[in-house]
């Protein structure tokens, strides 16, 4: 089995008093977040800073502290089978614009509940749903 780590963001902008999160669509036609593998030597902060930039050209990124959600799951990857780990941060922009990369086919920024009804998967929605209540909390 290939093991393997990625870092990624929940991504929020506010827009007048309502807090919008990034969920990009990816080929395989699901909705998640950004998210990409870890290069040698890279931290999980760093990775995550990194692959933002690359899938949406956002660079102005304020990470809220007391957010760290890991999730697990299992796929397979050309007839093998591969364990991913992938730590998600929490983290605020003021860029409403963005550039996706050749990774992805579409963005969108939607509210808690709309991002919830367009997540595919349910460790993303477990994810977003403790971003919400961390920002719930703080704002």
């Amino acid at each position: 089995m290939i093991e393997e780590t990625s870092a990624g963001i929940v991504l929020f902008r506010k827009e007048n008093s309502k807090i919008l999160f990034l969920l990009l669509h990816y080929p395989s036609g699901h909705w998640d977040f950004v998210k990409g593998k870890m290069e040698k030597g890279e931290s999980t902060h760093q990775t995550a800073i990194r692959e933002t930039k690359e899938e949406t050209g956002i660079t102005d990124i304020t990470f809220l502290e007391n957010f760290e959600e890991w999730i697990e799951y299992n796929f397979q990857y050309k007839g093998e089978l591969v364990h991913k780990k992938v730590v998600f941060f929490l983290a605020e922009t003021k860029t409403k614009e963005i550039k996706i990369s050749h990774e992805h086919l579409d963005f969108t920024w939607k509210d808690y509940n709309t991002s919830m009804e367009k997540t595919t998967f349910d460790n993303a929605k477990t994810v977003l749903t403790r971003a919400q209540i961390l920002l719930g909390n703080t704002l």
